[in-house]
């Protein structure tokens, strides 16, 4: 994701430093017109405004407090944007540190998954100061077709995890139905066309269909290959049930969707498309 968002910047005439773990994806972004960095201190040193795109909390960590990350890299007043999906409290640690070194951050999770990257037409959840939700819109909005301001540092990724949350339990939902009426006699097509001009109708059902064949070009159609893999959904769905563990917040349905995907990830599927929950459901064997 974070390829096709350095290309939409680069597209609309901005500057770009990149680096990454991944030299292949380095110079893909390269080719388009960047200018490759040698470490992540080259990258604080050379820039206005950072955005990170990164995994795992210890990525985010790692990268921004580290010796030679970004924070103590960074010159005074750089603006640094982390469009992880990562732990609340982790982005209001990060922006604490930031806060020591006189520098702005802000977290702003993304939603519309490589697509939405492609296209530009991502929304980006932002949390911070209003000011600096402000001063990065105009760049963030190069990159997507909305950005909300959410609240202080931490409330972006809050609403990340729980769009996240309900877009695995709503694909789990729709696999079910879909497996429930083919194994019924009903054409997945027949039943997808019903289900979207009726009360069941969601993302996972127009846009995203679990069912090969159904939707054109969506990873279900090309044997849920790239997409938003079981890993990352599983890593999504841990961080939503942390969350609502500290909040006292019952989410029976996120925790059994998280088993699921867990499952799914012991099962071999970690590196497929979330919607591989349709054929893990049938009993198939996608790896």
């Amino acid at each position: 994701m974070g390829g096709f968002m350095s290309r939409n910047l680069l597209k609309k005439g901005y500057k770009l430093r990149v680096y990454d773990v991944d030299k292949a994806a380095v110079a893909r972004v390269t080719a388009a017109g960047a200018q490759p960095a040698a470490n992540l201190a080259e990258v604080a040193r050379d820039s206005d405004i950072v955005f990170t795109m990164l995994p795992m909390n210890e990525h985010v960590l790692e990268c921004y407090t580290a010796e030679d990350g970004l924070i103590k890299s960074a010159k005074k007043g750089t603006y640094l944007v982390d469009s992880s999906t990562i732990d609340p409290a982790v982005a209001q640690r990060v922006a604490e540190e930031a806060r020591k070194h006189q520098l702005n951050f802000v977290d702003g999770p993304v939603s519309g998954g490589v697509v939405g990257a492609e296209n530009a037409s991502l929304t980006f959840m932002i949390g911070g100061a209003k000011a600096d939700y402000e001063k990065t819109k105009p760049v963030v909005e190069c990159m997507g077709s909305r950005a909300v301001h959410c609240g202080d540092i931490g409330m972006g990724q809050v609403a990340k995890i729980c769009n996240n949350m309900l877009l695995a339990i709503s694909m789990i939902g729709v696999s079910e139905a879909l497996n429930l009426g083919q194994r019924l006699g009903l054409d997945p097509k027949i039943l997808t066309d019903i289900i979207n001009t009726s009360t069941g109708r969601c993302w996972s059902s127009e846009i995203y269909n679990p069912v090969p064949g159904v939707v054109d070009g969506v990873p279900s159609s090309k044997n849920y290959e790239g997409g938003f893999g079981v890993g990352l959904v599983a890593k999504d769905l841990g961080l939503a049930q942390a969350s609502a563990t500290r909040a006292g917040a019952p989410i029976a349905l996120g925790s059994l969707s998280h088993q699921i995907y867990r499952t799914m990830m012991q099962q071999g599927l970690a590196g497929k498309d979330f919607s591989v929950v349709y054929p893990f459901i049938r009993g198939e064997n996608n790896k």
